[in-house]
Formats: C-alpha cells, structure tokens, sequence
C-alpha cells in the first residue's frame, strides 16, 4: 500500500501545507508533552496528552507529503501512513503508537483508571524521541526547515 491507494480509497485527501502550519503543530506537540508531565495529572490525562503529541508528529509528516486524512479512523489512517513515509525501521514505532491510540481510546470514552503510570511515562519518553526525530526527518526532507 501506498499514499495513492489511500487518497484513491478516499482515506486521505491532498493537501498542501505551510511552514506556518507545521510550526503551529510543532507548538502543541511541545505545549501536549509539558502538559504529560504535569506533576499530579492523572496517568490517564497524561496519556492522552502524549498520545496527542505523537499524533500530531505523524500527522505533520503526512502533511509534508501533501496529504491529510480524510473520515472516520483518521487516526489509525496517520499511523499507517507514518510507515509508508518513515519506511521499515519504523514500523514497530507506528504499531506501538497505534496500540496507544486504542488505549486512548478507552480512557477518553470508556472508564477512567485504564492508564498505569508506567504506560504514560513509557508514551511521554516516546513523544519526546519521536519530536526529535520528526524534527530531523523535516530538516532533511522539508526545505523551509
């Protein structure tokens, strides 16, 4: 599969982004980690903050590639896209972010308490890597960077 088969099955749409934009979205995912780190928040509510920032990070590589999702599962569609554009050595990353957004899932509309604080520390650690990576993938592969 590649990024055409998803915009001609209708699962994502062209779209033509901005330095502007992808800045706007680096700030929420730096404004989402500090906010994980809060002390005293709730593992859920730090989950859902880094899971947030991980979203956005795959969803601005998506961007880049002049591409934005479209419709119901727009968040496992930006996970199966950040393995087409980051290729093999990331798709052990992508699945673990994707097993995320089902456990996101359950503390945002299903009951509280499902988050450990090991699994929103472990989220936390991996947004912040997943930063800098997303930031030297722009560096080299998006030129207003």
């Amino acid at each position: 599969m590649n990024l055409k088969d998803l915009l001609n099955q209708g699962r994502l749409r062209q779209h033509k982004t901005s330095k502007k934009e992808i800045e706007n979205l680096l700030a929420l995912v730096r404004r989402d980690i500090k906010d994980a780190k809060v002390e005293g928040l709730s593992s859920d509510r730090r989950f859902a903050c880094a899971y947030n920032a991980v979203l956005q990070l795959a969803t601005i590589l998506l961007y880049c590639k002049g591409y934005k999702p479209e419709g119901a599962g727009h968040h496992f569609i930006v996970f199966q896209a950040m393995k087409i554009i980051m290729g093999n050595n990331y798709y052990t990353l992508a699945d673990y972010f994707d097993s995320c957004r089902s456990k996101r899932n359950i503390t945002d509309y299903d009951y509280a308490g499902a988050i450990s604080d090991l699994e929103a520390e472990e989220l936390i650690e991996e947004a912040e890597k997943f930063l800098e990576i997303t930031i030297n993938w722009l560096k080299k592969n998006y030129a207003v960077f």
